[in-house]
């Protein structure tokens, strides 16, 4: 069970669940891997709505990575994610919002 409190998310990979968090050295990560942008970007781009499943997949794989995972997104092609591409596009979402909010503040 993923604990919100510690920025945690649940992902279902292949029937197997795990947890994943977006911790520094995932962050960092997933800057290098989305190249010349911000964070503020990527966020503003899944606040507007207007982001892509380039984006949803870095964020997920950073997040599992975050959570001990040492795969790649290549890893990940063949990989069923519970809930498909709607759910890991939620996943990733959350992932950002716990990434940077206090849970339970307004």
């Amino acid at each position: 069970m993923a604990n919100p409190w510690a920025g945690e998310v649940e992902v279902v990979l292949d029937g197997e669940r795990r947890g994943a968090k977006l911790t520094l050295g995932a962050l960092a990560e997933l800057e290098a891997e989305l190249g010349g942008g911000t964070m503020l970007d990527l966020v503003r781009r899944f606040e507007s709505g207007a982001f892509s499943t380039r984006d949803v997949l870095a964020l997920v794989v950073a997040g599992l990575r975050g959570g001990g995972w040492d795969g790649r997104a290549e890893d990940l092609r063949t990989v069923e994610i519970g809930g498909g591409p709607v759910a890991a596009a939620r996943i990733a979402a959350e992932l950002l919002a716990r990434a940077f909010t206090v849970p339970g503040a307004s």
